[in-house]
Protein backbone atom coordinates (compact mmCIF):
# COMPACT_ATOMS: atom_id res chain seq x y z
CA UNK A 1 0.00 0.00 0.00
CA UNK A 2 1.05 3.71 -0.78
CA UNK A 3 0.27 6.05 1.47
CA UNK A 4 2.36 8.91 -0.03
CA UNK A 5 3.03 9.88 3.84
CA UNK A 6 5.47 8.65 6.33
CA UNK A 7 4.94 8.69 10.08
CA UNK A 8 7.18 11.88 10.64
CA UNK A 9 5.04 13.35 8.06
CA UNK A 10 1.45 11.97 9.48
CA UNK A 11 2.61 13.44 12.95
CA UNK A 12 3.92 16.93 11.50
CA UNK A 13 0.02 17.86 9.90
CA UNK A 14 -1.30 16.24 13.65
CA UNK A 15 0.52 19.64 14.73
CA UNK A 16 -0.03 22.19 12.02
CA UNK A 17 -3.84 20.81 11.68
CA UNK A 18 -5.02 19.74 15.37
CA UNK A 19 -4.97 22.34 18.26
CA UNK A 20 -7.53 20.76 20.51
CA UNK A 21 -6.29 18.51 22.86
CA UNK A 22 -9.01 15.80 22.95
CA UNK A 23 -8.87 15.39 19.16
CA UNK A 24 -5.20 14.88 19.24
CA UNK A 25 -6.09 12.18 21.91
CA UNK A 26 -8.48 10.82 19.82
CA UNK A 27 -6.29 10.31 16.93
CA UNK A 28 -3.16 8.86 19.28
CA UNK A 29 -5.89 6.33 20.24
CA UNK A 30 -6.95 5.22 16.94
CA UNK A 31 -3.80 5.26 15.63
CA UNK A 32 -2.81 2.79 18.31
CA UNK A 33 -5.92 0.82 18.08
CA UNK A 34 -4.92 0.61 14.36
CA UNK A 35 -1.61 -0.82 14.91
CA UNK A 36 -2.18 -3.55 17.39
CA UNK A 37 -5.06 -4.61 14.97
CA UNK A 38 -2.57 -4.64 12.09
CA UNK A 39 0.17 -6.43 14.25
CA UNK A 40 -2.86 -8.82 15.19
CA UNK A 41 -3.22 -9.40 11.48
CA UNK A 42 0.00 -9.37 10.74
CA UNK A 43 -0.42 -6.43 8.61
CA UNK A 44 1.93 -3.22 8.42
CA UNK A 45 1.67 -1.83 11.55
CA UNK A 46 3.27 1.88 10.38
CA UNK A 47 0.62 2.13 7.23
CA UNK A 48 -2.38 1.39 9.57
CA UNK A 49 -1.07 3.28 12.41
CA UNK A 50 -0.86 6.32 10.29
CA UNK A 51 -4.06 6.00 9.37
CA UNK A 52 -5.61 5.49 12.36
CA UNK A 53 -3.61 8.51 13.02
CA UNK A 54 -5.16 10.82 10.33
CA UNK A 55 -8.38 9.84 10.01
CA UNK A 56 -9.82 12.76 11.43
CA UNK A 57 -7.21 15.28 10.54
CA UNK A 58 -9.60 17.96 9.32
CA UNK A 59 -12.20 17.98 12.50
CA UNK A 60 -10.85 21.05 14.45
CA UNK A 61 -11.59 22.90 11.17
CA UNK A 62 -14.89 21.54 10.24
CA UNK A 63 -16.28 20.44 14.07
CA UNK A 64 -18.55 23.74 13.68
CA UNK A 65 -19.97 22.37 10.31
CA UNK A 66 -19.64 18.78 10.72
CA UNK A 67 -21.44 18.29 6.95
CA UNK A 68 -17.47 19.42 6.07
CA UNK A 69 -15.93 16.54 7.77
CA UNK A 70 -14.20 14.22 5.19
CA UNK A 71 -14.40 17.09 2.88
CA UNK A 72 -11.33 19.03 3.58
CA UNK A 73 -9.24 16.26 4.27
CA UNK A 74 -8.76 15.32 0.91
CA UNK A 75 -7.11 18.58 -0.23
CA UNK A 76 -4.99 18.76 3.05
CA UNK A 77 -3.50 15.00 2.35
CA UNK A 78 -3.15 15.66 -1.18
CA UNK A 79 -1.22 18.81 -0.30
CA UNK A 80 0.77 16.80 1.90
CA UNK A 81 1.62 13.94 -0.84
CA UNK A 82 -1.17 11.59 0.57
CA UNK A 83 -2.24 8.85 -2.02
CA UNK A 84 -5.98 8.15 -3.14
CA UNK A 85 -5.74 5.16 -1.41
CA UNK A 86 -5.63 6.62 1.56
CA UNK A 87 -7.77 9.47 1.38
CA UNK A 88 -10.38 6.75 0.16
CA UNK A 89 -9.38 4.28 3.30
CA UNK A 90 -10.56 7.73 5.39
CA UNK A 91 -13.23 8.60 3.47
CA UNK A 92 -14.70 5.30 3.72
CA UNK A 93 -14.90 5.58 7.79
CA UNK A 94 -17.95 8.09 7.22
CA UNK A 95 -20.24 6.16 5.29
CA UNK A 96 -23.70 5.44 6.69
CA UNK A 97 -23.05 8.87 8.95
CA UNK A 98 -25.47 11.39 7.65
CA UNK A 99 -23.50 13.62 10.09
CA UNK A 100 -20.53 13.83 8.01
CA UNK A 101 -19.57 14.86 4.24
CA UNK A 102 -18.69 11.41 3.36
CA UNK A 103 -20.65 9.63 0.48
CA UNK A 104 -24.06 7.74 2.28
CA UNK A 105 -25.07 5.60 -0.49
CA UNK A 106 -21.26 3.79 0.20
CA UNK A 107 -20.54 0.35 2.35
CA UNK A 108 -17.28 -0.27 3.85
CA UNK A 109 -16.08 -3.49 1.91
CA UNK A 110 -12.29 -4.11 2.78
CA UNK A 111 -10.69 -5.61 6.20
CA UNK A 112 -8.81 -2.29 6.49
CA UNK A 113 -12.05 -0.15 5.72
CA UNK A 114 -13.78 -2.20 8.56
CA UNK A 115 -10.83 -1.89 11.22
CA UNK A 116 -10.57 1.67 11.27
CA UNK A 117 -14.39 2.77 11.65
CA UNK A 118 -14.57 0.14 14.47
CA UNK A 119 -11.12 1.12 15.62
CA UNK A 120 -11.85 5.17 16.08
CA UNK A 121 -15.40 4.44 17.45
CA UNK A 122 -14.13 2.15 19.68
CA UNK A 123 -11.87 4.65 21.40
CA UNK A 124 -14.88 6.56 23.20
CA UNK A 125 -16.56 4.08 24.57
CA UNK A 126 -12.81 2.77 26.57
CA UNK A 127 -12.38 6.20 27.65
CA UNK A 128 -15.67 6.45 28.71
CA UNK A 129 -14.99 3.41 30.78
CA UNK A 130 -11.65 4.90 31.76
CA UNK A 131 -13.36 7.79 33.03
CA UNK A 132 -15.90 6.66 35.37
CA UNK A 133 -13.48 4.81 37.48
CA UNK A 134 -12.70 6.28 41.02
CA UNK A 135 -8.81 6.95 39.89
CA UNK A 136 -9.84 7.49 36.26
CA UNK A 137 -7.65 4.95 34.51
CA UNK A 138 -7.10 2.69 32.09
CA UNK A 139 -5.69 0.43 34.42
CA UNK A 140 -8.61 -0.08 36.25
CA UNK A 141 -10.85 -1.32 33.15
CA UNK A 142 -10.94 -4.79 32.30
CA UNK A 143 -12.27 -6.87 29.24
CA UNK A 144 -15.47 -8.06 31.30
CA UNK A 145 -16.60 -4.42 32.75
CA UNK A 146 -16.16 -2.90 28.85
CA UNK A 147 -18.56 -5.78 27.72
CA UNK A 148 -20.82 -5.29 30.10
CA UNK A 149 -20.72 -1.07 29.09
CA UNK A 150 -21.02 -2.24 25.08
CA UNK A 151 -24.20 -3.89 26.28
CA UNK A 152 -25.79 -0.90 28.55
CA UNK A 153 -27.09 0.87 25.61
CA UNK A 154 -27.51 4.04 27.82
CA UNK A 155 -23.59 4.29 28.46
CA UNK A 156 -22.29 6.52 26.16
CA UNK A 157 -25.40 6.37 24.17
CA UNK A 158 -23.81 8.42 21.38
CA UNK A 159 -21.25 5.28 21.35
CA UNK A 160 -22.16 3.57 17.71
CA UNK A 161 -22.23 -0.19 18.55
CA UNK A 162 -23.25 -1.11 15.33
CA UNK A 163 -19.63 -0.09 13.76
CA UNK A 164 -18.21 -1.55 16.44
CA UNK A 165 -20.21 -5.02 15.76
CA UNK A 166 -17.95 -4.37 12.06
CA UNK A 167 -15.06 -5.85 14.11
CA UNK A 168 -16.48 -9.53 13.25
CA UNK A 169 -16.79 -8.38 9.48
CA UNK A 170 -12.36 -8.62 10.02
CA UNK A 171 -12.56 -11.85 11.85
CA UNK A 172 -12.80 -11.11 15.91
CA UNK A 173 -14.94 -11.27 18.22
CA UNK A 174 -16.62 -8.40 20.08
CA UNK A 175 -14.24 -9.61 23.36
CA UNK A 176 -11.46 -10.20 21.17
CA UNK A 177 -11.49 -6.82 19.86
CA UNK A 178 -12.44 -5.01 22.66
CA UNK A 179 -9.52 -6.88 24.43
CA UNK A 180 -7.19 -5.52 21.94
CA UNK A 181 -8.72 -2.04 21.83
CA UNK A 182 -7.79 -1.60 25.71
CA UNK A 183 -4.84 -3.36 25.38
CA UNK A 184 -3.30 -0.97 23.03
CA UNK A 185 -4.49 2.40 24.89
CA UNK A 186 -3.22 0.74 28.01
CA UNK A 187 0.03 1.04 26.22
CA UNK A 188 -0.05 4.51 25.09
CA UNK A 189 -1.63 5.68 28.91
CA UNK A 190 0.95 7.83 29.46
CA UNK A 191 0.41 9.94 26.59
CA UNK A 192 -3.30 10.23 26.33
CA UNK A 193 -3.08 11.33 30.10
CA UNK A 194 -5.40 8.28 31.17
Amino acid sequence: MNLGINKQQADALVNQYITNQITKYHLLESEAIMRALAAHFGENEEEWGIIGLLHDIDWDLTKNNPKEHLVKMPGILKQAGGSDELIDVIISHGYGQPACGAPQNKQRQTKLEHALAAAETLTGLIVASALVQPDKKLASVNTRSLIKKFKNKSFVANCNRKIIMECEKIGLTLEQFLEIGLKALQSISDKIDL
